[in-house]
């Protein structure tokens, strides 16, 4: 008997994964629950097992007990005791057990669905995948086994909640750090990443090696790595971009695949005005601004993009301006445009303090060139929206002139044909010809009839 307990404490164990100290100690304090249920609340009761051999011995008030002679119901106290004691050890190491693995991608079975969010068996626990870190129009079924990114563990009552998400940019890095083994050992790292989940994502890499390409390492070859990435992610879409420390560079990088003719970058206000050829400028904005929201949320700056004309119009309208200030010349212009200001709406946003450090103005100069640049910038802000107004009704004026004369020309068409339509047969018989109904069948015709 002694050794079957034993063997039973080895195989819980094994089974939950406890100590066998653990164990032991939780079944001794369920005896010491049994025999106080038996005798007395207030009895100095100790009970031990001996770990190797498993000889149980009982003492109540330092007198010896037997543990056979206890009864049913002191049995069913110890027995209740030890599978409350088990389970909160199993939650304890079930708890430290995916706390270790936080972070992690691991690998499930859809088991059922509750409001929304899925639950996913992970094998010693289940996992809870909220409908906010699931990835839109994603859809799952019971039975199904998928990928997660272990998002957070935390203890709740009589259970440890784990939760998963597939939209957090992490799982794209655990992902790539599976399928390509230069990430997982850090020969290629992945400096930075932005993520619309079901949608697109961009990934910035570089190399310490100089002999391994990041991108092309990240790709694959005939794109069988990052296939296996976007199948997993029911084919979202991933930008893999070259990291460069210089910031123009890796704009130009993070908005492909749209090509950048000049990058102007504003470290007061951390902004990066793009300047992109015309053709270019839908694709450099994307579908809803995804494009560049990706590229600015990748590299940390905040992001315009303007076309040539644009952006000619922008510092025109600022050196026009301010070089009737007195005390401006046109040195503090270009060193203007040097700090990364484009237009006139940028000088309030900038601050007197950079004005006065960088072009060395007084207080009063650089406080007046703030109040004219942000009146000037209202007045042409206001005249270029009434010019599109204005733009906008003569287009509106000569659509709707153009479609009363195209109403006008088909009203006179038919006015023109009803007349020839009206004398078709008379003109006919005008001329001498039979009808078509009169024409003799009796005899041959010669020459065509025209019916």
């Amino acid at each position: 008997m002694n050794a079957e307990l034993v063997r039973i404490v080895d195989s819980i164990a094994r089974d939950k994964n406890i100590e066998k100290d653990a164990v032991f100690a939780d079944l001794e304090q369920a005896m010491v629950s049994a025999v106080r249920k038996a005798y007395g609340q207030m009895d100095e009761v100790i009970v031990t097992i001996d770990r190797l051999s498993g000889d149980i011995a009982a003492t109540r008030n330092g007198e010896p007990v037997d543990m056979r002679e206890l009864g049913r119901i002191a049995a069913q106290t110890a027995k209740q005791v030890m599978i409350q004691k088990i389970r909160e050890a199993e939650r304890g190491s079930i708890f430290e057990e995916f706390v270790e693995r936080k972070g992690t991608v691991v690998t499930g079975t859809v088991s059922r669905f509750e409001g929304g969010a899925l639950i996913v068996n992970l094998g010693r626990a289940e996992g809870f995948l909220p409908r906010s870190e699931q990835i839109p129009g994603e859809t799952h079924h019971p039975g199904e086994r998928i990928r997660t990114l272990i998002l957070d563990v935390r203890e709740a009552p009589h259970q440890v909640k784990i939760v998963l998400s597939r939209s957090h940019p992490d799982f794209i890095r655990r992902l790539f750090e599976l399928e390509v083994p230069e990430v997982s050992e850090r020969i290629i790292e992945i400096r930075a990443l932005a993520r619309e989940a079901g949608y697109r994502t961009k990934i910035a890499v570089s190399s310490i090696d100089a002999k391994v390409d990041a991108v092309g390492a990240c790709v694959g070859v005939r794109g069988s790595r990052i296939k296996n990435i976007v199948v997993e992610l029911g084919g979202e879409k991933i930008d893999i971009v070259r990291w460069n420390e210089s910031s123009q560079i890796l704009i130009s990088n993070a908005l492909k695949p749209a090509e950048v003719s000049d990058t102007a970058l504003c470290f007061e206000l951390g902004r990066a005005t793009v300047v992109v050829p015309e053709d270019q400028l839908s694709l450099a904005i994307g579908k809803r601004g995804q494009n560049v929201r990706l590229a600015a949320r990748l590299t940390g700056w905040d992001i315009d993009i303007l076309t040539p004309k644009e952006y000619n119009k922008g510092l025109d309208d600022m050196e026009r301006e301010l070089s009737q200030i007195e005390g401006i010349s046109s040195e503090n212009i270009e060193k203007m445009m040097v700090m990364g200001i484009v237009s006139l709406a940028d000088i309030p946003e900038i601050g007197i303090e950079p004005l006065m450090k960088t072009l060395g103005l007084t207080e009063e100069l650089a406080a007046k060139v703030i109040e004219i640049s942000a009146e000037a910038a209202k007045r042409l802000a206001t005249e270029a929206e009434a010019a599109r107004l204005a733009a906008a009704e003569a287009a509106a004026a000569a659509a709707e002139a153009s479609s009363s004369t195209e109403a006008e020309g088909a009203a006179v068409g038919e006015g023109a044909a009803a007349p020839q339509s009206e004398a078709g047969p008379g003109t006919s018989e005008a001329k001498g010809d039979a009808p078509a109904d009169a024409v003799d069948a009796s005899g041959p015709v010669e020459g065509p009839v025209q019916l």
